[in-house]
């Protein structure tokens, strides 16, 4: 049984990552978790700045728009889309938390792991 990210290694040491030469095994990096995290950050604090824009940009509306029945509905889109962009702001902000857990976690497994087995290799017992 094999994984499909990783390749044997021909040389006769452990098996590497697809792509790569072999030799150092199934490997976990906390790239992909932070740069997730990153993501959500910053898509939380550009869906924050564009919900804190729609106020400002439909000033002069309600003036500027006596006497029109689509007055009220504008007003309800706004508020609709307010209502949103800060759920969207909040899962990400609870996004970005969760994933910068999970690199940190990953991070220590690894390390905890490789120590075990650099346990093994010198005989010591733990």
């Amino acid at each position: 049984m094999s994984l499909t990210s990783v390749v044997p290694d021909r040389s006769g040491g452990s098996p590497g990552r697809a792509g790569e030469g072999g030799g150092e095994g199934l490997q976990h990096s906390g790239g992909p978790w932070t740069s997730a995290s990153g993501a959500a950050d910053t898509l939380r604090t550009n869906t924050a700045l564009s919900r804190n824009r729609l106020g400002p940009a439909n000033e002069g509306v309600t003036s500027g728009g006596i006497g029109l029945s689509s007055l009220a509905v504008l007003t309800v889109v706004r508020e609709s889309w307010e209502e949103r962009l800060a759920s969207v702001r909040d899962e990400c902000q609870y996004l970005e938390g969760a994933l910068s857990k999970v690199a940190k976690e990953m991070g220590e497994t690894d390390t905890a792991v490789k120590d075990s087995f650099d346990t093994v290799k010198t005989g010591e017992r733990r």
